[in-house]
């Protein structure tokens, strides 16, 4: 992730202090990390903020609105609420509402010099939690935009030929964030905060990837890699630590490993890896 308030291609390029938002040093560490996959995702992304719902939004989100359309990053609270979030009222209030939503195959209008035009895209909505007056709130609404899912049967082959990863990390801002990332490549995900809530979700047999810190409380990452490949032997293991080689030395079946703090290409060369690995593995 990008320093604090640095925000990926916009760090040199906007003086956050003249904008909504007021200056990058003064936000709170959940908004740091959410913008840092905004601006980092190649999929069309915005971002509602705040009571005075700030908005954002990435080049690609700018790109699909067209010409006409304000550069990202926006920053600014404007007179009507972007198309996404109007076109789709009541996943967006359930978003505020603390609850993930999605709209698929939704129209949007977007307007243009020579007229409306209309796209047509899935919507999903995520609430951005963190703490609010002495307790747990929704702070923001996360939108991405994704092309209209394919017709039933292309949807099936592309699930039975891609990854469906699970995430176990304890930290829920970087869980958040490796899933995200995960669904920008492309990937189906779900994310677990323990390796009892791990075991439990990888005997339904859905994932083929385990996505793991090596540090976790209550049984190590280690320990549930080996009690999830004793199950299942096809499964393949990404371990991610802070700790370097140290805890992994002694790791006697086959895994890769990334070092906190990983970059976006280091995590896309591991899937790759992943990806080559189930292509050869036999059926």
């Amino acid at each position: 992730m990008s320093e604090p308030g640095s925000c990926a291609d916009f760090s040199g390029s906007v003086n956050w202090s003249r904008t909504a938002l007021g200056a990058a040093t003064a936000w709170p560490p959940v908004l740091r990390v959410t913008l840092d996959i905004v601006f980092n995702s190649p999929l069309p992304m915005l971002l509602c903020w705040g009571r005075e719902r700030v908005i954002l939004f990435n080049q690609a989100y700018a790109a699909l609105a067209g010409p006409s359309h304000p550069p990202a990053p926006g920053a600014s609270v404007p007179m009507l609420l972007p198309p996404p979030l109007t076109a789709a009222p009541a996943a967006f209030a359930q978003a505020l509402n603390g609850a993930c939503a999605q709209q698929v195959q939704q129209w949007l209008t977007f307007p243009s010099a020579a007229g409306p035009v209309k796209r047509e895209c899935d919507l999903y909505f995520t609430p951005i939690r963190g703490e609010r007056d002495g307790g747990d709130g929704v702070h923001g609404v996360l939108c991405a935009l994704a092309p209209c899912a394919p017709s039933r049967p292309a949807a099936a082959a592309a699930i039975s030929t891609g990854l469906r990863i699970l995430v176990v990390e304890d930290n829920p801002d970087s869980q958040f964030l490796v899933c995200e990332m995960l669904s920008a490549f492309g990937h189906d995900n779900a994310g677990v905060a323990d390796a009892e809530a791990a075991l439990l979700r990888l005997a339904g047999g859905q994932f083929n990837v385990l996505f793991s810190d090596v540090s976790l409380p209550g049984m190590s990452g280690i320990e549930l890699a080996r009690r999830a490949l004793h199950s299942d032997p096809q499964l393949q293991v990404i371990f991610a630590s802070g700790y370097g080689e140290s805890l992994l030395g002694q790791v006697r079946f086959p895994f890769i490993a990334l070092q906190k703090p990983y970059e976006l290409d280091q995590l896309k060369a591991a899937l790759a890896r992943v990806e080559q690995q189930l292509r050869r593995a036999p059926t």
